[in-house]
């Protein structure tokens, strides 16, 4: 028998929500991403929708692998940790070598 259909009612449908959420808010982020005006706005959309998007896309991913496995799947929570560590970071980084080069921009006119 096929895997996908292997997968319970009770497991696929709000796996499938989540996905669909998580695809959502990726997409939004994205969005933001194009129709913000300065660098320091625009990094506020990307950072949030795909930390939440990729959140949502792990719980799908943990509740799908659970069901499958008939245990708790929990090795996703590592990977959430790094995306929920990595991505804030990486956007605070971005915007202070932005205000850096912003200010030494000023100095030198």
């Amino acid at each position: 028998m096929n895997a996908l259909y292997d997968v319970p009612l009770w497991a696929a449908l709000p796996a499938a929500l989540l996905l669909i959420c998580g695809g959502l808010l990726t997409l939004v982020g994205a969005a933001g991403l194009l129709r913000l005006q300065s660098f320091f706005a625009r990094m506020h959309a990307p950072t949030m929708g795909s930390t939440l998007g990729a959140g949502c896309i792990i719980i799908a991913s943990m509740l799908v692998s659970s069901a499958l496995g008939q245990r708790l799947v929990i090795h996703e929570l590592l990977i959430t940790l790094f995306i929920l560590l990595t991505a804030p970071v990486t956007a605070i980084l971005l915007m202070q070598a932005a205000i850096l080069s912003e200010q030494q921009t000023r100095q030198k006119l």
